[in-house]
């Protein structure tokens, strides 16, 4: 274990910035084997994602442990925007942490599962690997653009029936809280996909999870660089921001706004997506090596 403090530290979203949200899985090699080199050269990384652990042994540690993940690597991931985490090894995931506190009731998740197999699946399946969350995923096979115009009509009814299971549900400035005047939970609708979740759990939760991770194996990076594609993913870099870390966070879909920040906001030029994401790790990898001092650049 090194003394030394790492150049870098890096907090990724997988969807968008790692995954391609058209295949869902890893389609630019190099993103591979950048993370590997980085990961080698001290570099801590942690995936903070909504996605699943299944998810991310299948599309991302998979790849990782295959490229040459080495022994002393600092990689870790958070999944389900914070009720799920472990550590990525060369022997791949460790053991499965879940908060089961912060789950979704299991009788709104099976109605949620009925829901979808009744009147939706033609543009979007259940997704089960979740532990605490419940999701809904369009069909790849499907145009996106028809399946914002049946994700809106999903996203209604899901809100619906969490007033059923007298559950209190916000989405989009709506609100409907339950017997007892609480909102315990949030429906978050992403370009792919509907999360519904506790209002507990957010990137800034995989944030601190990050954090707890890293602090018993080395040095904290002396700064962090966040990375996501939608404006939920800034509060990654809020978190780090708030408790006293330098930190630039990079939006890799930046189309949507660039909201006012008290840190630095990267962007990859016309670049979006896991393209961005691919030339911002190559970079940092040139940055590691000594033939880049900076990232403010690139393109």
């Amino acid at each position: 274990m090194s003394d030394t403090a790492p150049l870098l530290g890096l907090l990724l979203d997988v969807d968008g910035p790692i995954a391609s949200p058209v295949t869902r899985t890893v389609a630019i090699r190099s993103i591979v084997t950048d993370l590997v080199e980085l990961a080698g050269a001290g570099i801590p990384i942690v995936f903070n994602t909504g996605r699943s652990d299944a998810f991310l042994r299948e599309e991302v540690v998979m790849p990782l442990v295959a490229a040459g993940l080495p022994e002393h690597a600092r990689v870790f991931a958070v999944c389900e925007k914070g009720a799920v985490w472990f550590a990525i090894t060369p022997e791949g995931a460790g053991e499965i942490e879940v908060s089961h506190e912060l789950a979704v009731p299991a009788s709104y998740a099976e109605s949620i599962e009925k829901l979808v197999g009744e009147r939706f699946d033609d543009h979007m399946f259940f997704d089960r690997t979740k532990r605490a969350m419940v999701s809904i995923e369009q069909h790849t096979s499907i145009d996106n653009a028809a399946y914002k115009v049946r994700q809106v009509e999903f996203d209604a009814a899901a809100f619906d029936e969490m007033g059923r299971h007298d559950l209190g549900i916000e989405h989009n400035g709506k609100r409907a809280a339950d017997a007892v005047g609480d909102v315990g939970y949030r429906i978050d609708s992403t370009i792919i996909s509907t999360d519904i979740e506790s209002v507990r759990l957010g990137k800034d939760l995989g944030a601190m999870r990050a954090i707890e991770m890293l602090l018993p194996n080395g040095p904290l990076p002396q700064q962090w660089r966040t990375v996501g594609d939608s404006r939920t993913d800034y509060a990654m870099a809020d978190w780090l921001h708030e408790q006293g870390f330098a930190v630039a966070h990079v939006d890799v879909r930046p189309a949507d706004g660039i909201p006012e920040t008290p840190y630095p906001v990267l962007t990859a030029g016309e670049l979006i997506h896991d393209e961005a994401g691919a030339a911002f790790l190559t970079r940092w990898v040139e940055m590691v090596r000594g033939t880049a001092t900076h990232d403010t650049d690139v393109r």
